[in-house]
C-alpha cells in the first residue's frame, strides 16, 4: 500500500512520491504526516530512491512503528514526537551506531532546552529519567552489495502522560509526567534539528558529550549479548565506536557493540 502524502509546512510542497520539500535552516527538508505505517520505512524507502542527506519525515501517528529487535512502538495520536532523519554519506558501517548516538544526543538536548527534561542515554538506545524509558531510538541502514549507502535514524519520545499504556506505568514516562506538561512538539522538533545539526557538524566530540549524559556508565549492569550469553559487571566506557565497555568482578573487560542492558540497582 502506498504512503499518504505528507503534509509539510514548505510551501507548495509535494506528494510522497515527488521531489523533497524545500530545505529548512540546516538544510532538513521535512516531510510532515498525520499518520504513516513507519517513519522509518518511509525514509528508507525513499532512501532507495535516492532521496538527499538531512531528510526528514514527522508523524502524528503510526500504525506499525518499530524498535530494536522487531519490536512494535505505539503511542496515542499525538502524543509523541514521532520523528526519523535520513543522513547520507556513510563511509564506514561504525556511522550506523555514531548515527544513533547523535540522535539520541540531540534529541536530549532538545528536550533539556524545549520541556526542562534532564534525559540521560541508557545504552544503547534509550533516552531515560530516573531509569523510566522515555524515548527509543532505532538506527537501520540502506544496504547495497554490503556497502552502507545511507542511514535512517527513528526516535520516539513519550510527551503526554497518555502516551504510556497502563501496563508500563514505572517503567516509561513522559514528558508531561516529569516536568508537568507536555512540550509543543514543533518547537521540540525545531530544538532536535538545530541540535543534530551540531552534533554532525562535531563527529569528534560526539563520543564525550555522550559519556557526559550516559545514564549506564558506572552502573552495574546485565548484558544480554542473545543465545544464552549474558554477562555482569560495571559499565566503564563507552569506545567511539559506541560499543559499550563492560568490567567484570573478576576484572575481565568486554566491549558489546550488539545486546540488551539492564541497569542494575545496589544492594543495600
Amino acid at each position: 500500500m502506498a504512503p499518504p502524502p505528507p503534509i509539510s509546512d514548505a510551501p507548495g510542497a509535494p506528494g510522497s512520491d515527488g521531489p523533497d520539500p524545500a530545505p529548512v535552516p540546516g538544510g532538513w527538508r521535512v516531510h510532515r504526516f498525520a499518520e504513516i505505517d513507519s517513519t522509518n520505512r518511509f525514509l528508507l524507502d525513499r532512501a532507495r530512491a535516492g532521496a538527499p542527506d538531512r531528510t526528514v519525515a514527522v508523524a502524528d501517528h503510526q500504525t506499525a512503528g518499530r524498535g530494536r529487535l522487531g519490536r512494535t512502538w505505539e503511542a496515542r495520536p499525538g502524543s509523541s514526537l514521532l520523528v526519523s532523519v535520513l543522513l547520507r554519506p556513510v563511509a564506514d558501517p561504525g556511522r550506523i551506531g555514531r548515527s544513533a548516538a547523535a540522535v539520541g544526543l540531540a534529541l536530549a538536548d532538545a528536550l533539556a532546552e524545549v520541556a526542562g527534561v534532564d534525559a540521560r542515554l541508557k545504552w544503547p538506545n534509550d533516552l531515560v529519567v530516573a531509569d523510566a524509558k522515555l524515548a527509543g531510538v532505532l538506527a537501520e541502514s540502506d544496504l547495497v552489495g554490503g556497502e552502507v549507502r545511507a542511514v535512517v535514524v527513528g526516535a520516539g519520545c513519550n510527551l503526554r502522560a497518555d502516551a504510556v499504556p497502563p501496563e508500563l506505568a514505572g517503567v516509561a514516562t513522559a514528558c508531561e509526567t516529569v516536568a508537568g506538561r507536555a512540550p509543543d512538539r514543533d518547537a521540540l522538533l525545531d530544538a532536535f534539528l538545530a541540535a543534530l545539526d551540531h552534533h554532525l557538524a562535531a563527529p569528534d566530540a560526539l563520543a564525550d558529550a555522550v559519556r557526559a549524559r550516559s545514564a549506564t556508565l558506572g552502573r552495574r549492569v546485565r548484558v544480554d549479548l542473545g543465545a544464552d550469553r549474558v554477562i555482569e559487571g560495571r559499565a566503564v566506557d563507552l569506545a567511539d565506536s559506541g560499543a559499550l565497555v563492560v568490567r567484570s568482578d573478576d576484572g575481565t573487560e568486554t566491549t558489546v557493540a550488539v545486546g540488551d542492558v539492564v541497569h542494575l540497582r545496589p544492594v543495600d
